[in-house]
């Protein structure tokens, strides 16, 4: 039989081996038969080359072990018996680390850790004493007989088993010390524990003062870089602080507190900042008086120019002297008025109800209306407000609302008024609709009642009217109820912005009342005593309707056109015939058929309260016709003045009723006092005809006839 080449180790140049790679040997026949045959045997040469080469590997081997690795110089043989129930401290832990290698972290270097050999005498188990807690071992058994110093103990059996932790393993021990460091921090040291469960992960700081604690972490490698922790951005005082370790077990209970005190920057800092803030302070205090100075100089420089402003102008049309306001008996001290709620807003600012001391004779205190102006208006709508005030000076009617004072000095200005504590009347007539929800008791008003409203009106208005006064805005919103349901002419213009919506601005003008103006206003822009009665007639339709929107489902544009081509209001629900035949003549197209107020007041006065007749104008001695004048003839020149044209020369006696009569307490013999008949006057405008379906007011009787 023969076979492949048998690979031959060839000896190179190098210190290493290389063997040629053989391929599977061919398969021959034997003794020229065909089929499989066996290995031929091995000759004694080769049986000799096999040994050798064994040698030879062994030789190598031992060369490697001896070149590679370096044993250990205290590494000795230990007898079983020596080193039973014994241990070694984690502290003696032995370190070999290659000098080919640049360790710079000892946490990265290679650890060996000691055996422990123990030997038990037929026993299947044994107690392993004095280890470390908490703590991972690796426990190899091996089985020996009375042969094993000729042919060795078996193959090792091993397991892995952690010893349970020992209490108070991770408490540190000994005290925690503590250094002061610039900048309010400290700097806290303390001993590690000897033995611990395991690992030591972090430690834990809880520290404060005597308000609140707080908690810092610090990593055991930053622990063994500084050899404790700092604490920074201390405030001063005193502190408390406590220490625990964590280990792979657990914490450990908290060390003793110990106590260390922070101090405040040194004086030098203090001087320091001290030196910072020095400079800005003086600079805050200089900056303050110039300010002071230039607003007392300012100041003093107004209370010569008056209300501290100069007006020029070159075309004294455009802004007349007499539009600046100059304060006069109405001035009120500013200190004299004190605030205490909102009212609403007025058409120039807020109105406020507040107290007057003072503005009403026997009175020291008044409960007053404070009109202001906005902080942001001009010097012409502040001279408008107190204009607009001063209109109001020269009434003194029950039924108009009364001007108090006036303060003019100073910021803001403000407008004292008599205080209407139950709104305006289109407020208070919505209130007494049944469904309001603040209205449990009240209910609507009678007849006599609004009665009794629209004479109040129409007497503050007819005052308005013998002073020459045409209102232009007269409405239920511009009426006010006083605390004993008095009804008076509201200062005007104090609710215009709260009823807006009531307004409409046409062709770039300003806000008009159109739902309330007559059709020459709203034609023609004309507004005269006529235009105010047709809007007492809406006002009348207010009180009928406890204040509903006129002309409802209209717009501002619509409304224009229908009133304007002679459009009416319908008669409200459950109104009374007197009361809207009194609107129907409120609402004559023209303006001359209308009534005047007086007459108004003369058609409705019967049906006035008692007291009417004490407050209003309409019975004041204001309103009082001239006495009838008187005319002294002479007996003689009677006979040659004929009283009647047509009749003949002769004197005829006169009628008693136009004919003249002695005064009973006159002048004496010869005085008469000649009046002219009834019928003989020109009848009332609204008596010459007019429009269809309109009714003529009935005559008012006078008492001086």
């Amino acid at each position: 039989c023969s076979k492949d080449k048998i690979p031959i180790r060839k000896y190179a140049d190098g210190t290493i081996d290389v063997e040629e790679v053989t391929e599977n040997p061919k398969t021959e026949v034997c003794g020229g038969e065909k089929g499989p045959c066996c290995a031929c045997p091995k000759t004694e040469a080769e049986k000799q080359a096999e040994k050798e080469e064994a040698e030879y590997r062994k030789v190598f081997e031992n060369f490697l072990h001896n070149a590679i690795f370096v044993p250990r110089p205290e590494r000795k043989r230990r007898e079983v018996v020596q080193i039973a129930n014994t241990t070694m401290s984690s502290r003696s832990r032995n370190t070999t680390v290659l000098d080919t290698y640049n360790v710079t972290d000892p946490e990265e270097l290679e650890t060996e850790y000691p055996f422990f050999e123990s030997r038990v005498d037929n026993k299947e188990r044994t107690v392993v004493s004095n280890l470390r807690p908490f703590t991972l071992y690796r426990i190899d058994i091996h089985s020996c007989n009375h042969e094993a110093e000729k042919l060795g103990c078996s193959a090792s059996n091993f397991v892995f088993a952690r010893t349970m932790p020992a209490e108070g393993a991770d408490d540190i021990p000994g005290p925690v010390t503590w250094e002061p460091r610039p900048e309010n921090s400290i700097f806290l040291k303390w001993p590690e524990p000897e033995n611990p469960n395991g690992l030591i992960l972090m430690y834990e700081i809880k520290y404060g003062s005597q308000v609140e604690d707080q908690r810092e972490c610090v990593s055991r490698q930053e622990y063994r870089k500084y050899g404790g922790a700092k604490l920074s951005r201390l405030n001063p005082g005193n502190y408390t602080a406590r220490i625990q370790a964590t280990s792979l077990s657990g914490n450990g209970s908290w060390t003793d507190p110990v106590f260390f005190y922070v101090q405040a920057k040194t004086t030098y800092e203090n001087f320091i900042h001290l030196m910072i803030a020095l400079p800005i302070a003086v600079l805050l205090i200089v900056g303050g008086l110039v300010i002071m100075l230039y607003v007392f100089h300012r100041k003093r420089n107004n209370s010569r120019l008056g209300n501290g402003v100069l007006y020029a102008s070159v075309n004294p049309e455009y802004f007349s002297a007499a539009d600046v306001y100059v304060p006069d008996e109405w001035e009120v001290a500013r200190e004299k008025i004190t605030m205490s709620r909102e009212l609403g807003q007025g058409s120039f600012g807020m109105v406020y109800e507040g107290v007057a001391k003072g503005v009403v004779k026997d009175e020291p205190e008044t409960r007053v209306a404070i009109k202001t102006v906005n902080e942001a208006a001009s010097m012409r709508e502040r001279i408008e407000f107190l204009n607009e005030a001063s209109v109001m000076k020269e009434f003194n009617c029950h039924h108009v609302v009364r001007l108090l004072g006036v303060v003019s000095q100073g910021q803001p200005t403000l407008v004292i008024m008599e205080l209407m504590t139950r709104g305006d009347l289109k407020s208070y007539l919505r209130s007494l609709r049944p469904e309001m929800e603040n209205n449990p008791v009240l209910a609507p008003p009678s007849l006599s009642k609004m009665i009794q409203m629209a004479g109040e009106i129409a007497d503050g208005m007819a005052y308005l009217n013998a002073n020459k006064f045409v209102h232009r805005d007269l409405a239920a919103r511009n009426c006010m109820v006083a605390e004993d349901f008095t009804v008076k002419i509201g200062d005007f213009g104090m609710t215009r912005d709260i009823y807006e919506t009531d307004y409409y601005r046409k062709g770039g003008k300003g806000l008009l009342p159109v739902r309330w103006m007559s059709p020459e206003s709203l034609k023609d822009g004309v507004f005269t005593t006529h235009s105010d009665v047709w809007s007492f007639g809406v006002v009348l339709w207010e009180i009928a309707t406890l204040a509903e929107q006129p002309y409802q489902g209209l717009s501002n544009e619509q409304v224009l056109r229908f009133v304007m081509e002679g459009g009416l209001l319908d008669k409200p629900d459950n109104c009374p015939d007197m009361l809207f035949e009194l609107m129907r003549m409120c609402w004559q197209y023209n303006p001359k058929m209308r009534p005047s107020f007086l007459e108004i007041i003369s058609s409705v006065k019967d049906e006035m309260e008692a007291g009417f007749r004490e407050v209003s104008f309409y019975y004041s001695e204001e309103n009082k016709p001239p006495e009838p004048e008187e005319l002294d003839l002479e007996p003689e020149n009677m006979e040659s003045v004929p009283l009647d044209p047509s009749a003949s020369s002769a004197s005829l006696p006169l009628p008693d009723r136009h004919s003249g009569h002695k005064a009973e307490n006159g002048p004496g013999p010869g005085v008469l006092v000649l009046r002219a008949s009834f019928d003989e006057r020109q009848p009332y405008a609204h008596m010459n005809g007019g429009r269809k379906n309109e009714r003529a007011l009935p005559l008012p009787q006078s008492s001086t006839c």
